[in-house]
């Protein structure tokens, strides 16, 4: 596949994935990246109600943490959203949670149903970096393995599409308490110091030395 065909492929791929009606949610539109000459992959749990409103992948507050984290080591939003294909577990919003706090984690049916999108994305893209944010998508490349095992180290993953340099990242969202939990924030330190110097290889961001904190 030519660098020149990819944003074709992705363009008819986007137009399929917006009609995809598979789950059966009622009013609720799949979520499709902007990005149609991506040299990574970012791949998150599922969107939530303000991405399902405004149909943008991590729009919301949870979106706004994670901008943050990648605006420390240079990579600002708008240049993310250009770079970087931002893909999900499953494409809808899948609801509230029945405990109030924070969105419905997707079902077992709902990510099986969904599956071959992300499949088709990584055949298209074949992306030498991936970055999983969330258990969801941490589980789908790593497997079911403890967060303080896997954030802050980069792992090779072979999948459809190839092979990649994984480097997960916690979910950013509020109601998870894993990023305050003693030492995970150095682990988040660290995973963006893997981010930032792939980055830097794949020509995303600019090689420059910085000094930053996470809020």
């Amino acid at each position: 596949m030519t660098t020149r065909s990819l944003p074709v492929l992705l363009e008819r791929h986007a137009a399929a994935l917006s009609a995809c009606r598979r789950c059966g949610h009622e009013g609720v539109r799949p979520i499709a990246s902007a990005a149609r000459a991506p040299q990574a992959m970012l791949v998150g749990q599922a969107p939530g109600q303000v991405e399902a409103d405004g149909g943008r992948p991590f729009a919301g507050r949870a979106g706004g943490t994670l901008f943050r984290w990648l605006a420390t080591i240079g990579l600002d939003e708008a240049t993310a959203r250009d770079r970087v294909y931002i893909a999900a577990v499953t494409r809808c919003y899948p609801g509230p949670s029945p405990s109030g706090r924070g969105d419905r984690v997707p079902s077992r049916r709902e990510r099986e149903l969904c599956a071959s999108w992300l499949e088709d994305e990584l055949r298209i893209i074949r992306p030498r970096l991936l970055i999983p944010v969330g258990r969801l998508a941490i589980d789908r490349f790593l497997g079911a393995q403890p967060l303080e095992q896997l954030i802050g180290h980069a792992h090779d993953v072979e999948h459809v599409g190839g092979r990649s340099i994984a480097i997960p990242l916690p979910h950013p969202s509020g109601a998870s308490s894993w990023i305050h939990e003693a030492g995970h924030k150095a682990q988040l330190h660290a995973a963006l110091d893997l981010l930032e110097t792939e980055l830097v290889a794949l020509g995303i961001i600019p090689r420059k030395p910085s000094r930053r904190s996470v809020a």
